[in-house]
């Protein structure tokens, strides 16, 4: 008896498995070519650097300032921490979505393969078959690789793959010899040649598809980085002037004034200006932004639905009309009638009867 295929497994967001990988890639994105891409953590990363360095004036006596070196390295901690916050919470979203690929991998179970040599038949692990093998698959067995029929004719269940219901016909020659590993035979007896080598199955390549989705820009997001740099220009041009007319008001006040050391020294007014910087641009926001949009394509994936772009996600979000390409798409497992829903003053009861008179010789799984 073949084992039933297993289920996914949900991935919990703070998995000890994700939390190792998500921090380090945190650190590597702190690279300023990737920063760059986001121009408002790009903008705290330098402030936190700029910082750095006068953290390290400070601590070697070359900072005029009155300010302990404290205040520095406190602010220059919270800057840094930012910024590892906002990759943090990509790299999480992303080892998320590689998390699911790789829990949609260990659904691949090793089947027994009866294998054609001659007259023989050998038993072996669906692993070792090889295209161009021959195959022995009988009612009730799982087909152990994808391959076309060369003899026999079945009943094969499909709805693990394709989400069609109703068993197929399978047979050699013609459009209807291709079958997929991990189907089921219903009845009767099949000889398949296998034609995809190991990784190149139907599930592999809906695994790579998976893993090879790439978060592109939706339009939304292009637009909302623009506001957001935006926002970020002109807060830039409104602080960067208040050094200078801060700087130019303690050499009035200590030279014509004699006021000794009425306003801090430039040593101190840097960092106090980032921080500033820092609270009036829209950081929350910038540094969510691509979090946001990997999250959409992680949502998708736990409901089955693979989506290779952030750009599809956002598209589906204005779909207001579906057309399904056929019967089954949308069903699960053999389906079967649930409900009966009247109109107009029928009873349930009624339409039961009537149904039930109507598919007396209906063969179908509704039937």
């Amino acid at each position: 008896m073949s084992p039933p295929p297993r289920r996914t497994r949900r991935i919990a967001l703070f998995a000890p498995e994700l939390m190792g990988p998500a921090l380090r890639q945190a650190f590597v994105m702190l690279r300023p070519d990737i920063q760059w891409a986001n121009p408002v953590m790009f903008v705290v990363e330098v402030g936190a650097f700029l910082t750095l360095l006068f953290v390290i004036g400070a601590a070697m006596g070359y900072s005029a300032s009155q300010v302990p070196v404290g205040y520095f390295v406190a602010l220059d901690i919270w800057l840094f921490l930012t910024v590892l916050f906002a990759n943090f919470a990509t790299a999480l979203a992303e080892a998320r979505g590689k998390a699911q690929a790789e829990s949609l991998r260990k659904t691949r179970f090793d089947t027994p393969a009866y294998r054609l040599r001659g007259r023989e038949i050998e038993e072996v692990s669906s692993t070792a078959l090889r295209p161009g093998d021959l195959v022995a698959v009988t009612a009730g067995q799982v087909i152990p690789g994808d391959g076309e029929v060369v003899e026999g004719i079945a009943s094969v269940d499909e709805a693990a793959i394709t989400g069609e219901s109703a068993p197929v016909i399978r047979e050699s020659g013609g459009d209807r010899s291709g079958v997929t590993g991990g189907t089921r035979v219903l009845s009767d007896r099949i000889v398949v040649k296998i034609t995809a080598a190991r990784g190149e199955s139907f599930l592999d390549r809906m695994i790579a598809l998976v893993e090879g989705a790439v978060r592109q820009r939706t339009p939304n997001e292009i637009a909302l980085t623009l506001v957001l740099s935006a926002l970020t220009l002109i807060f830039l041009i409104v602080v960067v002037p208040l050094w200078w007319m801060a700087y130019n008001a303690e050499l009035y006040m200590t030279s014509y004034l004699g006021l000794s050391q009425a306003l801090h020294s430039l040593g101190t007014d840097v960092p106090t200006l980032v921080a500033l910087l820092v609270c009036l641009i829209p950081t929350t926001i910038g540094a969510l932004l691509a979090a946001i949009g990997i999250a959409g394509m992680d949502r998708a994936l736990q409901a089955n639905i693979i989506a290779k772009s952030g750009r599809a996600v956002e598209t589906a979000g204005d779909i207001d009309t579906v057309l399904l390409d056929k019967t089954g798409t949308i069903t699960v497992g053999n389906r079967r009638a649930t409900d009966f829903i009247p109109v107009g003053n029928y009873s349930a009861e009624e339409v039961g009867r009537l149904a039930a008179l109507s598919s007396i010789a209906d063969d179908t799984p509704e039937g």
